[in-house]
């Protein structure tokens, strides 16, 4: 109530255009604190003061009425019978006791900045804190600035560099500054990949993460380190491949914006990297796998981008949000060595599972409810019941009681190297950075071996900076021959994995078996079936800045990424898939996946920044780059092994004759023009915008080229003067709000052009036909998601609380899919876009420090992140509606029915209801979608909302 109070007395008018010292103002204040005066002067002039708080927190003005006064009689009036005199050095105002009435009017510190290179630093920002005071380094790293005191403290800001403050008084001489790199810098920048925008105006929802972040909460890999720290980043659970070395995460941050096609819904397919987040690696893009493989000791800080107010800088790669990594780069200094070891454990915990039957209690289970009532049937395989009751009898009696979750686990051992060299000479540096990481997965035999190599070399001097690295890495992968965990949780205790003779057995009957044989999960592994994989990758990054004068730079940058990956996978002779097989020729099998991908990308980047009358801070950047990424696949396979000793498709004898060898080759075009600007006033109100116009080859030729935007706006309410006079535990209260528009461009080029297939089962003038396999649709257009994300920062107690809270609204309204085509254009489906999808939610955190001892090095925080998601499906084109009505009238009890409805999430589970079985037949009893009529058939109409697969 009190500020509502004060702003109901206060009655200001400004009568004069310009804010010098005879400006005339009227003003009517009665009974408010001195500091209120000074608060409704700052508001509506340009003067800025400089008190002691303690000083003048408990003076009250009991009544201040000027009309036309100048700033001298306002403050004339103000301070008398106080105690407290002024002086005004040209906008400032400085407020002191009287005693301590200064003859100096100012005092004048100057200086040079340079790095430790002993290169100077231009453009370096120099202001006193606590005022809107400032200047910035000329081209030579010089710097001189008037201050109306004899003493205070100066900060030394520069993006890419440490902060650094100074104190001075009217005896310090000329100073010299070192200003320590620290590239990352995520404190005070936020990293987007392509411009690096200062934090503090910055309007977007972003989650930074250092280095010493990912170590504190160091998890099996790095993606799990980052949904620990951010909840709104989510990792599918894959309860199938558990914790799989080999198995990539699905993530999802902030929901899914993107529908599966028809045949993946037939299928049960799911396309994770439809709605994976793009990623982002010094500039350019990486994949999935690169990332899940890198060297931790590598990355310097990891950026998270999750609304359009970033996001928007990548055009039609950035609904799914961005996450941007920033490897370390080399320091100036003298050469330095480290080493870092240590030990993986991989510990599979089977403590769910304590309380399974054991084979004499499941058995029982089975002959009370009925499982061996027919005892005069026969099982697929011919025998009986009877023979088979006999069977399972004798062997609970013998005390068979088959662990089977233990056959395929193990305790992991793995091993972890790491070994950097890093240094400077005159105006160059350069780091080697080595490691090898040996995973050993829970599931017996498998693996994942990683060797990373990076080599850096930079050379900085006057306006030149250039740097050159280098990295490779080298993948060798197996999965376990045992195969899926789940498999071994099925299988019944009384059942033993081998014969009397030691052989396998091949396969189970049961009668609750009646789709046929259940497989013994033992049994390719005993037959020596493997299948491995490995991958080389190369990275080259080139970056050039030059400084062309203390407010504008520019830099150049050329990124070459080359992969390639070869799996293998064998089938020995002496598998049962060859048993009726006579022909040596086809017995075995070898099977071989290559694929290579490169991609370039070069991009002319300027960026520029100033401050204006101390209070108006702009920075500008404008951004243009090109890209291409060719992908060429090949598949093949070889028959015909006389042996299970195979290491090299080589000594096959045969090939298939059908389905030997198919391929793939596709290449990606991109070109964008990028805008950015940012504007702070005062350090209290700031503005963002950002323009992409974007092209891509994956869409139709009418729609190549299209417009990717976000505007934003904020508010830093600590920096206001009543903020700070009656809450000074508030250290940061930022408001700030984003809308933009982002894109996916997750399809490949063919999508939207003619495709021919070669049909060799016709043949046209004694040639192979060649037929038409799919429409061209050349309006087909990018994929947008509108993005609005609402914010608070908040730090208190000298940032010992701090707290984050995020909402936001995306809609995706044009989601590319299967579109529906006349019968009579021969083909049933075309890609187009027929759908909207809604994520809403909100997300944050807030971190507690409790105790911090930097000498003893001693730091106890508590850190809590939350997020609350919920996925709409909002609309279906009708003939989407039609088709997936069609899919999902066969009912499966195998498979969770995935069904698309609007007003639902894409997650959605359906499910019958049922009221009991019938008596009379023993069948079970379904519920109608009214509610009210019963049934005896299962009808895919009658599916009702379960609930969703991904928490909310």
């Amino acid at each position: 109530m009190k500020f509502l109070c004060f702003f109901f007395l206060l009655s200001v008018s400004v009568s004069a255009a310009s804010y010098s010292q005879n400006a005339k103002f009227t003003i009517s204040l009665n009974d408010v604190a001195l500091t209120e005066v000074f608060s409704t002067i700052r508001a509506n002039s340009e003067f800025t003061f400089i008190y002691n708080m303690d000083d003048v927190r408990n003076i009250r003005v009991k009544s201040l009425n000027v009309h036309d006064a100048s700033i001298r009689e306002i403050l004339d009036a103000a301070l008398q019978n106080t105690g407290f005199i002024y002086k005004i050095e040209d906008r400032v105002i400085v407020i002191q006791p009287q005693e301590m009435k200064e003859e100096k009017k100012s005092v004048r510190v100057k200086g040079w900045v340079h790095d430790k290179g002993k290169q100077p630093l231009p453009g370096v920002t120099v202001r006193m804190v606590g005022v809107s005071l400032g200047t910035a380094t000329n081209a030579q790293g010089w710097f001189a600035i008037d201050l109306p005191v004899e003493k205070g403290t100066l900060e030394f800001s520069f993006i890419g560099y440490k902060k650094k403050q100074i104190n001075f008084t009217d005896k310090t001489d000329t100073l010299r500054i070192v200003l320590e790199e620290d590239f990352q810098q995520v404190e005070e920048v936020v990293v987007t990949g392509i411009f690096n925008k200062p934090k503090e105006s910055f309007t977007g929802a972003v989650t930074s993460v250092t280095k010493e972040d990912l170590k504190a909460n160091f998890s099996r890999n790095l993606i799990q380190t980052l949904a620990n720290i951010d909840a709104s980043l989510l990792i599918v659970q894959n309860n199938e491949m558990g914790s799989d070395p080999n198995t990539l995460p699905e993530i999802q941050l902030r929901g899914v914006s993107t529908m599966l096609d028809l045949s993946d819904l037939e299928t049960h397919t799911r396309r994770p990297e439809y709605n994976q987040p793009l990623f982002i690696m010094d500039g350019f893009e990486v994949d999935l796998e690169r990332v899940m493989d890198l060297n931790q000791n590598d990355i310097e800080s990891i950026t998270i981008l999750k609304d359009a107010s970033a996001t928007s800088l990548y055009g039609s790669r950035g609904a799914n949000g961005v996450i941007v990594i920033t490897t370390t780069l080399a320091n100036a200094g003298a050469l330095t060595v480290s080493y870092e070891g240590r030990l993986n454990l991989q510990i599979p915990d089977l403590g769910t599972y304590d309380n399974l039957m054991t084979a004499s209690e499941k058995f029982e289970m089975e002959k009370i409810y009925g499982v061996w009532d027919r005892l005069e049937s026969y099982l697929p395989n011919g025998q009986s019941y009877q023979d088979a009751y006999n069977e399972i009898e004798d062997a609970i009696a013998k005390g068979v009681n088959y662990n089977w979750l233990k056959v395929p686990t193990r305790t992991g051992v793995g091993q972890f190297h790491s070994l950097r060299f890093m240094g400077s000479q005159e105006n160059w540096n350069y780091m080697l950075s080595l490691s090898y990481d040996d995973t050993k997965g829970v599931m017996k035999e498998s693996e994942r071996k990683n060797f990373n190599g990076t080599m850096q070399l930079g050379y900085r001097k006057d306006k030149w900076n250039v740097r050159q690295s280098l990295a490779v890495g080298f993948n060798r992968n197996q999965n376990s021959p045992y195969g899926e965990f789940s498999s071994y949780v099925q299988m019944n205790r009384y059942w033993v994995p081998y014969e009397k003779d030691g052989k396998p057995v091949e396969e189970y009957y049961h009668p609750s078996s009646s789709y046929g044989p259940i497989e013994n999960p033992l049994y390719d592994h005993t037959v020596g079936v493997w299948n491995k994989t490995k991958y080389t990758n190369l990275r080259s990054n080139t970056a050039v800045d030059f400084t062309i004068n203390e407010h504008l730079k520019a830099q150049a940058t050329f990124g070459l990424n080359y992969k390639n990956t070869r799996y293998d996978g064998f089938t020995p002779p002496e598998h049962k898939d060859f048993q009726y097989i006579t022909e040596i020729e086809r017995k075995g099998s070898f099977g071989r996946r290559e694929g290579e991908e490169t991609m370039w990308q070069i991009r002319l980047m300027l960026n520029y920044n100033n401050i204006f009358s101390e209070k108006h801070m702009i920075t500008l950047g404008l951004n243009g780059e090109l890209s291409e990424t060719i992908a060429d696949d090949v598949n093949w396979s070889a028959t015909g092994y006389i042996s299970s000793n195979v290491s090299h498709p080589g000594m096959s004898m045969s090939y298939p004759s059908s389905g030997g060898t198919n391929g793939s080759e596709s290449t990606v075009r991109r070109a964008s023009l990028i805008a950015t600007a940012n504007y702070y006033y005062d350090q209290r109100y700031f503005v963002d915008f950002s323009v992409n116009y974007n092209g891509g080859s994956s869409f139709g030729k009418n729609n190549r080229f299209q417009y990717f935007y976000s505007l934003g706006a904020g508010w830093a309410v600590s920096n206001e003067m009543f903020v700070k006079e009656h809450l000074p535990f508030v250290n940061e209260m930022r408001f700030r709000y984003s809308f933009g528009v982002t894109g996916n461009m997750f399809v490949g080029p063919e999508v939207s052009m003619e495709v021919f297939q070669r049909n060799s089962s016709y043949v046209y003038l004694g040639g192979i036909a060649w037929t038409l396999g799919q429409f061209a649709n050349p309006n087909l257009e990018q994929q947008n998601t509108f993005q609005h994300n609402a914010g608070l920062d908040l730090k208190l107690f000298n940032s010992r609380i701090e707290f984050s809270l995020n909402y936001y609204n995306y809609l995706t309204n044009n989601t590319l899919t299967d579109m529906n085509l006349p019968i009579s254009h021969g083909f049933e489906r075309i890609m187009g876009n027929v759908g909207k999808i809604r994520n809403e939610g909100w997300d944050g955190n807030v971190g507690v420090q409790l105790y911090r001892d930097t000498e003893k090095r001693i730091n106890w925080h508590l850190f809590a992140s939350f997020s609350r998601r919920k996925n709409t499906l909002v609309k279906l084109s009708e003939g989407y509606k039609k088709r997936v009505s069609g899919y999902n009238a066969g009912m499966s009890n195998q498979e969770d029915i995935l069904k698309y409805r609007e007003g639902y999430s894409l997650d959605a589970i359906y499910g019958l209801r049922t009221v009991g079985v019938d008596p009379t037949s023993g069948q079970r009893i379904f519920l109608k979608a009214d509610g009210v009529t019963t049934t005896l058939e299962q009808d895919s109409d009658d599916l009702v909302y379960l609930g969703d697969r991904q928490p909310k």
